[in-house]
């Protein structure tokens, strides 16, 4: 526990702080995800997503995201996992007009412990990331990528309200830190901070259903302007095991 309590009072701590900056964007978005798992065996499944977000305040295109992850379960409190996603970003901010998409190609790979108590669990996912960003000005794509990584932290609790059979209903909570490195990163080695609160409503062995609000405050390439986004979160799970 006592290195639980750690590790929360570091995410807030660091949270709380990047607020403190000035040059503040706030703003709202609606973040809609389909998220396919295949259970090839009781070691090994494939995962895939698909994700749209939009801004809310004024209605436009954020980006749209397609993500595919293979994962190995190690023993029962282990899980392995390695993927690649591809990002398409119309705009980072609504009042700005683009008339070409940006595409990020990345690559990821985490490891995730479990420890299940008896009506709730507690979750810790460690994941690396490497991001491809296409060149673009504000006109037009140019020739060539950039390149840097991510690291990822996240501490997550689960709580059932009730389980019955093929039936559940439980809260989510986590905060999830998030680091940039490589020659890139300048002014924003701290990238973002994300802190989640959601219902999971299982209607069976198969569907689940998921609603939550997403509070995210990133800091930017400058090193002075910063995100502080409101996000609402709706999440459709489908499950086939073979």
């Amino acid at each position: 526990m006592k290195f639980i309590f750690t590790h929360f009072l570091f995410l807030t701590c660091s949270f709380f702080y990047a607020q403190t900056e000035k040059n503040i964007n706030q703003q709202s978005l609606l973040w809609t995800r389909y998220y396919h798992q295949i259970d090839l065996n009781n070691k090994w499944s494939l995962h895939s997503e698909f994700d749209n977000r939009i801004f809310i305040n004024t209605v436009k295109e954020n980006l749209f995201m397609l993500r595919i992850n293979g994962r190995y379960k190690i023993n029962k409190n282990t899980e392995i996992g390695s993927g690649f996603s591809y990002f398409s970003v119309s705009t980072q901010e609504p009042e700005i007009n683009s008339t070409f998409n940006i595409p990020e190609y990345r690559g990821q790979q985490d490891i995730t412990w479990k420890k299940e108590l008896e009506n709730s669990n507690l979750i810790q996912r460690f994941q690396i990331e490497e991001r491809f960003f296409h060149n673009a000005n504000k006109q037009s794509l140019l020739p060539g990528t950039k390149y840097n990584w991510r690291f990822r932290y996240r501490f997550q609790a689960d709580f059932y309200w009730w389980k019955k059979k093929d039936q559940y209903l439980k809260t989510i909570a986590y905060d999830e830190i998030m680091i940039n490195a490589g020659r890139n990163i300048i002014k924003n080695t701290f990238d973002q901070n994300r802190i989640y609160g959601a219902f999971q409503y299982g209607i069976n062995k198969n569907i689940a259903l998921e609603l939550g609000y997403l509070k995210s405050f990133q800091k930017r390439a400058s090193g002075v302007d910063y995100f502080d986004r409101d996000i609402i979160r709706f999440t459709f799970f489908h499950k086939i095991s073979l």
